[in-house]
Formats: C-alpha cells, structure tokens, sequence
C-alpha cells in the first residue's frame, strides 16, 4: 500500500515536542554530568558543542532520508529511536562518567567525551525530524520554504518552551530521571501516535479503494 501523507497539523505538533525534548534533555545534560565534571562554562561548551554537532549530523542524514520514499512510519521510528537512546542516560549516567572521571583530570576534555557517549546519538536521532517534517509537509516547490520556514519556527518555539519548562518548572517539582523518563515517554506516545494515525489513515483509504471497485462492479 502506497504511503499516506500525515495531516499537517500531526507534523506541526511533532516537530514541537522534538523540539521540547532536545532543550530538556540539553538543560538537564550539565546537571547530570556536574557530580564528575562541575558546572563551569567548559562544561556547558562542552554539552553545547556535542548538541550542536549531533544536530547538524542528524540534519544532513534526515535531510539524505527524507529524499528515498519519505512515510510516516520512518517519521515515528525517529521519536521512538530518539526515546530508546534516550534510556541510558537515566540508566547508566555513572558508570559512562566514572571511567572518564578517573581516566581524564582535565574536566573541560572528560565533559566533552562524557558528552558526546551520552548525548550524541539520541540528539542526531531528534535532529533528523525537522528536515524529515519538512519533506513530509511539502506539496509543491514553490511552497517548500514556507513550510520549511514554518516547521523551524515551530521547532525553535518548542525548544524555547522546552528550557523554560525545564529550568523554571521541571526541576523544582521533579528530580532529573522523572524528567528524563518523562521526556522519553512523550517522545514514545509522539511516535505511537503518527504510527496510529497512518494506520487509520491507511485503512480508510483501503476502504474507500475498497468501495469504489464494488460500485464499479
């Protein structure tokens, strides 16, 4: 069965939590990593630095993906491998940081090899959603830099909402796994959520398909 183009406003939704999440799990990235390395402004150029390159890594493999049949369940995969990479951060923080720790005394190079073992990978994941929302949301060329221009502004708002939530909210009502497993748990419903919609979209369309060749006969 050919693939279903997702309703717009399913895309637009996404791309604002993707966006929300990458900022939580970014403010809470020193957090997590200061026991070992301390809250200096090396430590946060390390976590920005290993952001920013696990983003623009997953912008240019989404931008690549999004040329070779781009469907919404691909789409969804990408929430659900950002949420399953998600897992060790919460579940082995210590045991990545503590070699580094004891292996490294210089916190400005542990914090970034600490950095880019626990961040790296579910940050290239999220970052390939807006380049693959894009595609996903484009009917024609001439309406390709609006609907780009769109889902970026609606990503950004995201991730604004994100570390606003999470440095003046989040952490004063929950420790940083509660938070974490929750940024994991709304990644996982946004995926099971563009899974459920394409396969109800799917079967209404095989219906109708369905409907149209009895009235023919």
């Amino acid at each position: 069965m050919n693939p279903i183009s997702l309703p717009k406003i399913v895309v637009i939704c996404v791309a604002f939590v993707s966006g929300f999440c990458i900022m939580t799990v970014e403010m809470l990235g020193a957090r997590i990593m200061a026991p070992y390395f301390g809250g200096s402004i090396s430590v946060w150029g390390s976590l920005i630095t290993v952001f920013m390159l696990a983003l623009s890594v997953g912008y240019l493999i989404g931008g690549r993906l999004s040329t070779r049949n781009p469907n919404p369940k691909t789409f969804a995969l990408f929430f659900i491998g950002a949420a399953i990479s998600s897992i060790p951060i919460i579940l082995f923080a210590d045991a990545i940081m503590r070699p580094i720790f004891l292996a490294i005394e210089d916190p400005r190079y542990g914090s970034l090899l600490a950095s880019i073992f626990l961040y790296f990978i579910p940050t290239s994941i999220l970052g390939m959603i807006s380049p693959y929302s894009v595609r996903l949301m484009v009917d024609s060329q001439e309406h390709s830099g609006h609907m780009a221009g769109l889902l970026f502004f609606v990503s950004t708002i995201g991730s604004a909402g994100g570390t606003l939530a999470t440095s003046f909210y989040f952490v004063l009502w929950f420790d940083v796994n509660q938070i974490l497993w929750g940024a994991v748990a709304v990644l996982l419903l946004a995926g099971s959520v563009i899974l459920l919609i394409n396969y109800l979209l799917q079967k209404r369309a095989a219906n109708a398909q369905v409907s149209g060749y009895e009235k023919q006969t």
